[in-house]
């Protein structure tokens, strides 16, 4: 029996309209009317029988429902677009794709991807870090890097290296925190928090056996980088990472405010099933293990 599917015109639509939050933007985009994108999402919520946006005078917002039902079309379209770079081209140029966390891919990844470019210039790389969720093992693309404690069930899970948990703030912050004896007081810190992390400031309390160090104040982020820049800004202390906060640990952007700790996760390559039947992914991911060999050399595994 055939997928009874929408109109896929006016998903084009919904999907401008529903990222950008104006009709008349995704008209734009799309080259096309701003009522030609407002009648489209009249009809295709005619044929849901739900109504996707609120329409009023001080803007456009999705209802519920069209919140809800973004996030399949997005993916949906994201899909297709991977499908689509997968497929052989001309020219003798090769893709792979890759799912990650925006900071692994800003803080890790990018940074070394000239060297694979260099060496492999006919391989096309797509890097997508939205923050859905997706299927393990990759769920469309070739590859996935996840934080973990141990593989999930089934093949194709590799690890690339751990993490050390350590507090750290700018040069000037941390003149703030230092107590009689010289060393800083994260009881007068303002702390960083991002609760989405796979291991927050909890873990490095633990591991260091801290006491008194209020847990329920400061500021909160869904994103590293924002924790890391905010530290930098002299507004508190995040529980930084290593190794991707060397950089600013090098330059002397961020300092520590306390001892590392190991963290119990660590990044994971996941490859696809039949990825090693592409000489293209063996290519990439024999690259990625052997700069991630030289992370796991500094922070060896337990």
């Amino acid at each position: 029996m055939p997928l009874r599917l929408p109109p896929l015109s006016p998903l084009r639509f919904f999907e401008a309209a529903g990222r950008l939050k104006s009709f008349r933007l995704a008209a734009a985009e799309l080259n096309v009317t701003p009522s030609a994108v407002s009648h489209g999402i009249a009809g295709l919520e005619d044929f849901l029988g739900v109504r996707l946006f609120d329409r009023q005078p001080g803007g456009l917002t999705l209802t519920a429902a069209g919140a809800d039902y973004l996030n399949y079309v997005s993916e949906a379209f994201s899909l297709l677009a991977i499908g689509m770079q997968r497929l052989p081209r001309h020219h003798g140029r090769q893709t792979l794709s890759l799912t990650c966390a925006a900071g692994f891919a800003a803080r890790w990844l990018l940074p070394r991807l000239p060297a694979f470019r260099a060496q492999w210039p006919d391989i096309d790389v797509t890097i997508d870090t939205s923050p859905r969720q997706f299927g393990i093992p990759v769920d469309g693309f070739d590859f996935a890097v996840r934080m973990s404690r141990t593989p999930a069930a089934g093949p194709g899970w590799t690890r690339l290296f751990g993490e050390r948990l350590l507090p750290v703030c700018s040069p000037a912050y941390l003149e703030r925190l230092l107590g009689p004896d010289g060393q800083p007081d994260l009881r007068k810190a303002t702390l960083l928090h991002v609760p989405l992390a796979s291991e927050e400031w909890h873990a490095w309390l633990d591991a260091t056996g801290r006491h008194g160090v209020d847990l329920s104040g400061g500021l909160r982020f869904d994103r590293l980088q924002m924790a890391f820049e905010a530290a930098a800004a002299g507004i508190g202390v995040a529980l930084g990472r290593r190794p991707l906060i060397d950089d600013e640990l090098a330059s002397g952007k961020l300092v520590a405010a306390g001892p590392a700790v190991r963290a119990e996760t660590a990044y994971w390559l996941v490859a696809r099933e039949g990825a090693e039947d592409r000489p293209v992914l063996g290519a990439f991911r024999q690259w990625l293990l052997t700069q991630a060999r030289r992370e796991a050399d500094e922070f060896p595994s337990p």
